[in-house]
């Protein structure tokens, strides 16, 4: 069966679950539709079919189990999750999305993720993990001058972070997002924004949801003048992630070392699929890469 069929069937069966479910009628939408998930509004709710790689069995259910737990900061699936042709699908309510066009809210953003990092860790919650999303899209490379530079950063980073040996003690556990960037974020019709996308959550160090944000601006991608209204928000909202009053730094170095890596990757790849060239923002991520390899290693 083509991929065109598979996904107008799948289409299909998402927009009749969310006329099941949703308590106000409206014409489908698409919502997203990349990197093997599906997600489509029907009226007042969203219907997403997961990537079919991911992990969705216990684990998953304890996110979301935790995910309900703090509805003021979290958007959680209406029920459990459902099996549709072998995809894992969730219904949830919907939320408008960060408007590109408007002012990001990097206040809101970080307020956020203070308040899910000073929640208390629900018993039995399940961990993060490591950071293994650069790893696996450094495996992705194939072969360039850029591949070359990424690959060569991703070298000084350390050893638990590639995949090699064992995390070392002493981080901080707290309630994390995992996967935190703008587009996790939606405004419910209470008018207060939340976090979507639960498929990481769980204990871990907070410092890794500081990281995305922290590598676009060491890298120059993303203005100094909107780190500092997100890192001010975070430390006045008495986030833990970063030291109160001292070189944030000295705990978001290796982080944004390592997403900056993961970016610049997605970058390439992204580049080599299309047939096309690196574009400005791009090529700054790789440019970045060069600059942590020539910094050497970090401990």
């Amino acid at each position: 069966m083509h991929t065109e069929t598979v996904q107008s069937s799948l289409f299909a069966r998402l927009v009749e679950i969310g006329r099941d479910s949703a308590s106000v009628s409206s014409e489908p939408e698409t919502l997203y539709d990349r990197h093997g998930v599906l997600v489509v509004r029907v009226g007042d709710v969203a219907v997403k079919a997961h990537q079919a790689d991911r992990e969705h069995g216990a684990v998953f259910l304890e996110r979301i189990r935790v995910a309900v737990t703090v509805p003021d900061v979290l958007v959680g699936p209406l029920g459990p999750p459902l099996d549709v042709d072998g995809r894992t699908v969730t219904v949830s309510p919907y939320g408008e999305p960060v408007d590109p066009r408007q002012d990001p809210p990097w206040e809101e953003g970080a307020r956020l993720l203070a308040a899910l990092h000073s929640t208390p860790v629900p018993v039995d919650a399940p961990s993060w993990g490591r950071p293994a999303r650069v790893a696996r899209r450094v495996s992705e490379l194939g072969h360039g001058p850029a591949a070359d530079v990424v690959r060569h950063a991703f070298a000084t980073l350390p050893a638990w972070i590639r995949g090699e040996g064992a995390e070392p003690p002493g981080a901080s556990e707290c309630l994390i997002h995992g996967d935190w960037h703008l587009g996790q974020m939606v405004r419910g019709r209470d008018g207060r924004w939340r976090l979507i996308d639960i498929e990481d959550l769980g204990v871990g160090d907070p410092v890794w949801d500081l990281a995305r944000p922290a590598a676009l601006y060491s890298a120059g991608v993303l203005h100094p003048d909107d780190w500092g209204r997100f890192l001010g928000a975070y430390t006045e909202a008495g986030g833990p992630a970063v030291p109160a009053g001292g070189d944030p730094w000295t705990t978001l170095d290796v982080p944004a070392r390592s997403l900056a890596i993961q970016i610049a990757a997605t970058c390439v790849i992204s580049a080599e699929r299309g047939n096309r060239p690196l574009d400005g923002p791009e090529q700054a991520m790789i440019d970045a890469c060069g600059r942590i390899s020539r910094a050497g290693d970090v401990a």
